[in-house]
């Protein structure tokens, strides 16, 4: 009999490879060499296979190295996921496609919630904060995500960077003059520095106006 594990780490081979759609019960067992009633044992159907996936992913360290103060424990959070889902970009879609719910985002949430706090903000407005947040940074994610076709780990920022800066070489600076001055930039829009940059911005407002 197969481990609750080892069907996971399948699932998540077979996410990799084909995306949401290629995530089954009857995959799963099959990349295992076991058969499809093996998998039931531990999840009732294909959207509780997703919901483990995404538990895993979102099972984020408790403690964050280097992380001394509530800001910068929120900015390694956010990057750690960051760096999850660039890893297993399929796993955006299912995400995003549905309720934020379940022991994960919950558990993110709370910690969301507690940090903010312990940075002045009162209940409510901890409470709008780390949505503001959590809307940026899956946002962020998905729109890198969206920026680059097929499955798999996302290729090195580097080469995204390179080819989002060919692609804007393109546009014709007669029609879009603003657009063509700030291409350099919009290049880098997927990159770890403006992710950066746009989250302390964020958190700079939340401290501003708690």
């Amino acid at each position: 009999m197969p481990s609750e594990a080892e069907i996971l780490d399948a699932a998540l081979d077979l996410l990799d490879a084909g995306g949401p759609k290629a995530v089954t019960i009857r995959g799963a067992a099959a990349a295992i060499g076991a058969a499809p009633h093996a998998v039931y044992t531990y999840f009732a159907d294909k959207a509780a296979l997703e919901r483990a996936l995404l538990e895993r992913l979102l099972d984020l360290p408790e403690k964050i190295t280097g992380a001394d103060d509530w800001r910068s424990e929120v900015e390694q959070l956010a990057l750690e996921l960051r760096r999850r889902l660039a890893a297993h970009p399929g796993a955006v879609p299912l995400l995003i496609g549905g309720p934020l719910d379940g022991p994960g985002p919950w558990r993110f949430g709370e910690r969301l919630l507690t940090l903010l706090t312990e940075g002045g903000l009162d209940p409510a407005a901890a409470a709008r904060g780390s949505y503001a947040v959590m809307v940026f940074v899956l946002g962020s994610i998905a729109l890198e995500v969206a920026d680059v076709p097929g499955a798999g780990a996302l290729p090195p920022e580097t080469e995204r960077v390179d080819a989002r800066r060919a692609a804007l070489s393109e546009v014709p600076a007669g029609t879009y003059p603003r657009t063509a001055a700030a291409a350099g930039v919009m290049a880098t829009w997927v990159g770890t520095e403006q992710f950066r940059w746009g989250l302390q911005r964020l958190l700079d407002g939340l401290a501003l106006h708690p």
